[in-house]
């Protein structure tokens, strides 16, 4: 079975609330006055002592929050579960990485190893001059275009 809710609109709901407020006073109770306005405009009685509920927490008269204020909460309430999604996704990420660094670490006693930094490699090899200025070092330990040292017999090279 499908239920459907009739929707009424604004031009049919605020006549019908203001009727009941302002004839409230001629019955013994609100309800008195709902049951007579509802039969009158032909919605059930519980549908117009929602509208004038409603109305009655716009206005001030009755405790609770307003419309704007339940919209409020509501766009507050999905932000807080997007909210909450992504601090369990982020939580997640770092538990996974957590485990990832602690299973390396003790494959590496515990110990994170880093290389050494190279040296430089280059054709030549610099020194200082007296004058305090860098001067290309000649003879005897100095590369050559071959990559040989320059001064130094190819087998002494390959030996040292």
């Amino acid at each position: 079975m499908n239920k459907t809710t009739k929707r009424y609109s604004t031009e049919v709901r605020e006549p019908a609330v203001r009727l009941v407020l302002d004839h409230q006073h001629k019955h013994a109770s609100q309800w008195a006055a709902i049951e007579s306005v509802a039969g009158k405009i032909g919605c059930s009685a519980q549908t117009l002592c929602g509208w004038v509920r409603q109305a009655e927490r716009h206005l001030g008269k009755r405790n609770g929050p307003s419309a704007a204020e339940r919209q409020r909460f509501k766009e507050l309430e999905r932000e807080n579960r997007e909210l909450r999604r992504a601090n369990e996704i982020l939580r997640k990420a770092s538990a996974f990485f957590a485990q990832a660094a602690a299973s390396t670490a003790d494959q590496n006693d515990g110990l994170v190893h880093r290389r050494a930094p190279q040296p430089v490699r280059s054709r030549v090899r610099l020194r200082r001059v007296a004058d305090g200025s860098v001067g290309v070092r000649r003879g005897q330990g100095a590369v050559s275009r071959s990559g040989s040292l320059a001064g130094q017999s190819a087998s002494r090279c390959r030996a040292g």
